[in-house]
């Protein structure tokens, strides 16, 4: 199983079915929430939205409710009744209970508590896991903290070491399995600066794609995403020479072996 979604993940609230296929139109594809996104009262409406839904399944993740509530049930129970078959299971804690849920369905577990941070390398681990994402509020509200950012100039500025921590492991987590890593979404809608930062260092260190919380935080992400000309000028040629050699050799003034070829391999994929 390979995740083949992103790189720009679009949440929509799965109680708005006019949006869905918009949202699907400004997207790589798009996480249908059941969870936060959803109040208490309103999710009995939203499942019947996901039953009544005509958008490609394919494109499609829904987010789920943790494992073992009421809610994650009734999530299951509906969407046995339709054509969507990647779940995104929020607060992820446990692999033995990720084991446990429908083989039907392909799994994205979202690390985003202490437990869930600190048990990331089982969860990955498990039958049909295909990525991993990580969240910086939640995972701070677990620890009783306030705040998953450092204070800015203009606000909000760069994430603090837990969060960076959590992020990482997540990341060597995902990537010691073979399977994806998803980066957190970037909150501050406005802050168009602040998302080109992330969203550009996700790409270069292995994250295979970025949730998003607004349609206008796509296109900085799938920029991010994309390599520049240069780069894959670059990554081209660096390829075209490796034709024609065994082991390590020298292109253009610098040392090439096998990491190295991987990486511009990673540029032209990602073209």
């Amino acid at each position: 199983m390979t995740f083949m979604l992103g790189p720009a993940l679009l949440f929509c609230p799965a109680d708005r079915p006019e949006r869905y296929a918009k949202a699907l139109e400004r997207a790589d594809a798009v996480i249908l929430d059941l969870e936060d996104a959803v109040a208490p009262t309103d999710k009995v409406v939203a499942r019947g939205a996901l039953i009544d839904a005509h958008v490609d399944p394919e494109r499609v993740i829904v987010r789920v409710n943790p494992v073992g509530t009421v809610d994650f049930e009734a999530d299951m129970a509906t969407l046995s009744q339709t054509d969507f078959r990647t779940i995104m299971v929020a607060k992820a804690e446990s692999a033995k209970k990720i084991a446990r849920i429908d083989p039907r369905f392909e799994i994205i577990a979202l690390c985003e508590t202490a437990r869930g941070v600190v048990a990331a390398e089982k969860i990955a681990a498990a039958p049909r896991v295909v990525a991993l994402m990580w969240g910086a509020e939640d995972l701070v509200a677990s620890l009783g903290g306030t705040s998953s950012r450092k204070p800015g100039k203009k606000g909000p500025g760069g994430y603090r070491e837990i969060a960076r921590y959590a992020r990482s492991r997540v990341l060597l987590a995902a990537g010691a399995e073979g399977t994806a890593a998803i980066d957190a979404v970037h909150v501050d809608i406005a802050d168009e600066r602040g998302l080109r930062r992330e969203a550009t260092d996700a790409a270069a260190s292995g994250f295979a794609a970025s949730a998003c919380i607004h349609p206008g935080q796509v296109e900085t992400i799938r920029a991010a995403y994309r390599p520049d000309a240069e780069t894959l000028a670059w990554a081209r040629a660096v390829l075209a020479a490796a034709e024609g050699e065994r082991g390590v050799f020298r292109f253009e003034g610098r040392m090439i072996d096998e990491p190295v070829l991987r990486h511009a391999r990673t540029a032209v994929a990602r073209a």
